[in-house]
């Protein structure tokens, strides 16, 4: 008997870690589908400018298309509050499911909606609605996937398994990257512009079915579940999820806030614009652009487990100081020389450098917002400020870049970017090591103030 006790003990280590994969898979997934329906928009917004708003020069168009990716960030801290607070409050699997369901809705009505020159301007509404709800869903997911991930992660590994949040969030990417690829091969430029592009929305759509079922035999997080029911054993102090609560946490909220700001701008930059970018400045082709975008990203993906793996071992603040060093000497020498080139490969190194830099810090973004803050507010506190900010910045980073284009100062972005990042580094140098003493590793309400 006692040879199978130790047999089972010896087990038992193995189960939760593959539970803790299962989870952080199926979580992954969901996420993965959510962010593909969020880039494909703008992946695709090359071939739909036209349909959806009255002809004109091309960055006009991308103009009006940029000026509605803005809008769906405005819907983003919407979003990371009212699914934040549902997450703090029912439950994180909740949250996630319903957001996904949120971005399906969204997908569809762009899929659906038909050109300007059929229903006028019943079409960029529509195209608008689309966007808000997409915002919405999006807002909830960051957080909740964010918190979600690090209280079901083994401790010493939180760093490993939060990653895999970025990992499947450019994986989204790469996905709409992939099949505009493939139909591009297939499709004429015609018939990408008229139609082909309402696949890619089809396919977000349908894929968030099988995300619902996914989402369904997720574990709900002990750390919830144990502060649910501390919770209601107290019945004292400001409710779970509220503002009130989150309120009392003001030095973590503007931590959020400091080290988004560079970040979020950056990864923007580098991943969502700089495709239009290729095509809009540097005169390559827009076949060419997707598949150095597509490899460049792909590079991305892979970096961001061997970062977060990194953190584990060395810290979060380590990675965190370099990327603001070298995001604030990249940028302008990057894009100046991208801006001159129409050579594919060397795009693509311009590309993949300033890429392998911000990847120092997405591989650890989420975790170091969940390692601020008490499980009772966690989601909310992920949430509200970092959509704040990036609704403020990573949204607008389209729109100010061809605004300065339009404009006849492109260049004037680049620096737009740097004093971002160089802001975010100041944060960097005086914040905490938040992987030290950590509320997800005490279960406890963490210290205020």
């Amino acid at each position: 008997m006692a040879t199978q006790t130790t047999a089972e003990r010896a087990r038992k280590p193995r189960r939760d870690e593959r539970r803790v994969v299962s989870n952080i898979v199926r979580g992954s997934i969901g996420n993965l589908i959510e962010w593909y329906d969020w880039y494909a928009y703008t992946a695709f917004s090359v071939y739909f400018a036209s349909v959806f708003f009255p002809s004109g020069d091309q960055t006009a168009q991308l103009l009006n298309t940029a000026a509605v990716f803005a809008v769906g960030f405005l819907m983003r801290p919407i979003g990371g509050w009212i699914l934040g607070r549902y997450a703090d409050r029912r439950g994180r699997r909740a949250a996630l499911t319903l957001s996904v369901t949120l971005m399906a809705a969204g997908s569809l009505i762009v899929a659906l909606t038909p050109s300007y020159g059929s229903i006028g301007v019943a079409a960029p509404v529509l195209l608008v609605t689309a966007r808000l709800l997409q915002g919405l869903s999006v807002g909830g997911e960051y957080s909740t996937s964010a918190t979600y991930m690090s209280e079901v992660a083994s401790p010493g590994r939180r760093g490993y398994y939060s990653s895999f949040q970025y990992v499947t969030l450019i994986a989204g990417q790469l996905t709409a990257l992939g099949l505009q690829i493939v139909l591009q091969q297939v499709l004429s430029a015609a018939q990408m512009e008229s139609w082909g592009w309402r696949i890619a929305f089809v396919v977000g759509a349908a894929g968030a079915v099988v995300v619902l079922w996914l989402r369904r035999g997720m574990d709900e997080s002990e750390s919830f579940q144990r502060a649910a029911s501390e919770g209601e054993e107290e019945q004292s102090g400001p409710a779970r999820g509220s503002l009130r609560l989150l309120l009392s946490y003001p030095r973590q909220c503007l931590v959020v806030v400091g080290l988004t700001m560079g970040g979020t701008l950056f990864f923007y930059t580098y991943t969502t614009y700089l495709q239009k970018f290729m095509v809009n400045t540097s005169g390559i082709a827009k076949p060419t652009a997707a598949w150095i975008n597509f490899f460049a990203l792909l590079v991305f993906v892979v970096l961001q487990p061997v970062m977060g793996l990194l953190s584990d071992r060395v810290g979060r603040r380590p990675l965190l100081i370099a990327f603001g060093v070298l995001g604030t000497v990249v940028v302008v020498p990057s894009l100046t020389l991208l801006s001159h080139t129409s050579d594919p490969v060397y795009a693509f190194l311009l590309m993949v450098v300033p890429l392998a830099v911000s990847s120092l810090y997405t591989s650890i973004s989420a975790v170091v917002k969940a390692e601020l803050f008490p499980t009772s507010i966690r989601a909310l506190g992920v949430g509200l400020p970092y959509a704040l900010t990036v609704a403020v910045f990573g949204g607008t980073a389209e729109y100010v870049a061809l605004w300065f284009k339009n404009a006849g100062h492109e260049n004037w972005y680049f620096y737009y970017v740097t004093a971002c990042v160089l802001i975010s580094l100041l944060v960097y140098i005086r914040m905490r090591e938040t992987s030290e003493a950590s509320p997800l590793d005490e279960g406890v309400s963490g210290s205020r103030g």
